[in-house]
């Protein structure tokens, strides 16, 4: 045994729970002890109390994979794990990260003689069934290292999972997807609401969404998504209008800036997501006023 998760939340837990599938014995740990005993019982799996036990339970040359929250936590996790690990070990980060951290992590790790891979996934909770796509940047040596842990991961063997370059190319890859994730997820909203309120029509928007699915050219998993959830419900009054928005999308918003690429798409959609958020409230407030002194009109109060 050389391979070893560390965090069972959504991602990671289904993660170790493929593996299981595939026939991978793993290490596995989690900040809340509980969640590793309940996720052993499930795949057997080895069960670690912390990054110790952990590291004992592996052969080295090791394989430590890392699904924690990017930013602080990750960091934290790394300065633990490292001294404990030796020359020749492996961590893959599989946060979302941001690349612009990967390649300092990397210098620093390889102070231990540890190489460092960044790990973009993709999949949510559907991963488990269908598979995830993973996306990662490193040295071609520890590529063929983790290729066969990419192949139990990915939907088959030969698709879902690429080395896309050198360190950082993974998460800047994945930090692109979710920005076209998020224009997808923004247009496929617009046009929705659209025909929803196209009432003279009496639109079945659970029946245009099935259609859609079948030889359109918008057809897509985001489309099968949607018409899973109109088919129950079209109206959506017991959820509040909010939108969170994750780094990814407002690092893709700046990369764009940064590298003097136009990307209007992805950036409206970001903006969208802050108006939904409460954030345009006030400015929609002012314009409100403002049609009121130059034209006299009516203004709604609360």
């Amino acid at each position: 045994m050389e391979f070893g998760i560390v965090g069972l939340g959504r991602m990671g837990g289904n993660m170790a729970r493929r593996f299981a599938r595939q026939g991978i014995k793993i290490a596995v740990m989690n900040r809340s002890f509980d969640v590793t005993e309940a996720l052993v019982k499930e795949t057997g799996h080895l069960a670690c109390v912390d990054y110790t036990s952990l590291v004992t339970a592996l052969e080295a040359p090791r394989i430590v994979w890392l699904m924690l929250p990017a930013g602080e936590v990750t960091e934290a996790a790394l300065s633990v794990l490292l001294p404990l690990l030796s020359s020749g070990d492996l961590i893959v980060d599989g946060s979302n990260g941001h690349y612009k951290d990967d390649r300092p992590r990397a210098v620093h790790c390889a102070q231990f003689g540890i190489e460092y891979v960044d790990a973009g996934v993709s999949g949510g909770v559907w991963g488990l069934e269908n598979g995830y796509c993973i996306m990662f940047g490193g040295s071609d040596a520890v590529a063929g290292r983790l290729q066969p842990y990419m192949q139990a991961l990915s939907p088959t063997p030969t698709t879902g999972w690429l080395h896309t370059g050198p360190v950082g190319s993974g998460h800047y890859v994945k930090m692109i997807h979710n920005g076209i994730e998020y224009g997808m997820m923004q247009a496929f909203a617009e046009g929705f609401a659209l025909m929803k309120d196209k009432s003279d029509f009496a639109l079945d928007l659970a029946a245009i969404s099935e259609l859609w699915r079948h030889g359109s050219v918008v057809r897509s998993w985001l489309l099968d998504l949607s018409a899973e959830f109109l088919a129950e419900d079209q109206i959506f009054d017991g959820i509040e209008p909010f939108v969170a928005d994750s780094g990814e999308g407002r690092w893709t918003a700046l990369a764009a800036i940064e590298q003097g690429i136009p990307a209007p798409v992805m950036t409206l959609a970001l903006a969208m997501r802050f108006a939904t958020q409460g954030k345009n409230d006030y400015a929609a407030r002012l314009l409100a006023k403002m049609r009121q002194g130059f034209g006299g009109h009516a203004v709604k109060e609360n």
